[in-house]
């Protein structure tokens, strides 16, 4: 198939069957486990989703326009779709991340132009944060924020919640996703709860003291603004030896090479299949994992 640009490979990614890992229990109970490939995105990850929605949005509301400079703070994802998204629409990219981030992800935004600035790590992304805001009020460029952008969750209203419902002929019950910005749990909740409130929304975040690329227990000061409470019916905490663990697993048995925090996501839906039946549970496979080679996750 041919694509006018590669704005328009964006979404419609594959919901696929997990077939090993979750055994002869899920069987035994008729529960189907189905994880969203959102690593097959052009930029690898679901936020390439968000990502072009913040800049069209921006451009239609007349917030920026191509050649302005744009700012970020991120941990990792996001910063490589918006990377790719500026490149694609002409603006300049500055990039704010933890010095922590793996290697790889510091060099897949420089691939595609993006400047970067590293931020102590025992800061977090929360200092990354407070210097994009003290970087725009220094008139060094707009940031899109991603944690308060209503064009987040929305592209996965528009997007990623419709094709689960589409691709699951409706038939879905569970939905988990990992929580970070909280934008694709927030607008695929909405999504799914409008075609059937009974659909259990769960979000995986992350023990105390683990840290997971990706997903965040914020700090209530931090909490991202498009977060709402009411849209999610559980949460569940997942470890960071957990994640990995299940990140080795998935490539091991099931032939899908993703990273920590999709692990995370799918360890949920495992637990989800323990106390259901008849269930048709979807997670989230955020991104791929050989954005995370270097942190000795998969060891040679």
């Amino acid at each position: 198939m041919q694509y006018p640009t590669i704005e328009d490979t964006v979404g419609n990614t594959p919901l696929v069957q997990l077939k090993r890992i979750p055994g002869e229990e899920a069987a035994r109970r008729n529960n189907v486990i189905l994880g969203k490939l959102e690593g097959n995105n052009p930029a690898g990850s679901v936020k390439d989703r968000p990502a072009l929605a913040m800049i069209k949005g921006a451009e239609a509301r007349g917030d920026i326009k191509p050649g302005d400079t744009l700012i970020e703070a991120t941990s990792g994802n996001t910063g490589i779709a918006l990377a790719m998204a500026a490149s694609m629409r002409g603006y300049k990219m500055v990039l704010l991340m933890p010095e922590n981030l793996s290697l790889e992800r510091r060099q897949s935004m420089a691939a595609y132009g993006a400047q970067i600035v590293l931020t102590p790590k025992t800061g977090g992304m929360e200092y990354a944060r407070d210097l994009a805001e003290q970087m725009q009020k220094e008139g060094q460029g707009i940031i899109l924020d991603q944690f308060a952008n209503p064009d987040n969750p929305r592209s996965h209203y528009e997007s990623t919640g419709p094709e689960i419902w589409r691709d699951t002929g409706g038939e879905i019950t569970h939905f988990v996703s990992a929580m970070g910005t909280t934008g694709t749990i927030m607008g695929v909740s909405q999504y799914l709860k409008e075609k059937n409130e009974a659909i259990r929304i769960i979000g995986a975040q992350p023990d105390e003291g683990s840290q997971i690329p990706g997903i965040r227990k914020w700090p209530e000061a931090y909490l991202p603004r498009i977060f709402d409470r009411s849209r999610v019916d559980q949460v569940e905490n997942v470890s960071q030896a957990a994640a990995e663990h299940m990140a080795r697993r998935m490539a091991v048995e099931e032939g899908i090479f993703c990273g920590i925090s999709a692990a995370g996501a799918c360890e949920v839906a495992l637990r989800v299949s323990q106390t259901v039946e008849n269930a048709t549970i979807v997670f989230i496979v955020c991104d791929r994992g050989d954005r995370y080679l270097s942190t000795g996750v998969f060891p040679a």
